[in-house]
């Protein structure tokens, strides 16, 4: 059965594209990542040898500042003061969504860029994190966003922005993205 003039027949008209994997272009996503954990490092390295722990360097009074901070927890210090333990475990757990994200990456939908755009985001920020963790036992922080002596913001690095912009991309593309693309 056909329909009116096409010869297309009815049943293929019904049918939803394949979704073809990223494969081996996922390798262009790790370059990315390769790209976010250099940043991250450089600019932790540079922290470290050129700011005092403790001491703010104004950048943009009164909104930004350079200050050498050490994070022993997760996001926010979340366990910072927990004893010692949280260090192997964020360690795991990061091990563990990096080895989640780089096989995720060969098997995301190719046509998905904000997806793959997301996962290499935080992949590069949770290796970046990682690092920092096994290294020194602490992740380096050293963006202060505040509002004069009003109001201040956790400080934080370049591995947690890409983590944020990262998850943010990708419940962007989960919740507007997704749905197109399967339909």
């Amino acid at each position: 059965m056909t329909t009116g003039n096409s010869m297309t027949p009815i049943s293929r008209l019904t049918k939803t594209p394949k979704m073809i994997a990223n494969g081996s272009r996922a390798f262009a996503w790790y370059a990315l990542s390769l790209l976010v954990l250099a940043l991250d490092q450089f600019t932790k390295w540079l922290a470290e040898t050129n700011l005092t722990f403790n001491e703010p360097i104004p950048i943009i009074e009164p909104f930004l500042n350079w200050t050498l901070a050490y994070n022993y927890g997760a996001a926010f210090s979340f366990l910072a003061d927990a004893g010692g333990w949280q260090k192997w475990f964020f360690s795991g757990l990061a091990l563990v969504m990096s080895i989640f994200l780089t096989v995720y990456l060969t098997r995301a939908p190719r046509q998905a860029k904000l997806l793959s755009l997301g996962l290499a985001l935080v992949l590069g920020g949770a290796v970046g994190n990682l690092i920092d963790r096994l290294r020194l036992g602490k992740v380096v922080d050293f963006i202060h966003v505040h509002y004069a002596d009003v109001w201040h913001y956790p400080i934080f690095n370049i591995a947690d922005m890409a983590i944020m912009i990262g998850v943010a991309m990708i419940v962007i593309d989960m919740i507007f993205l997704e749905k197109k693309r399967q339909s």
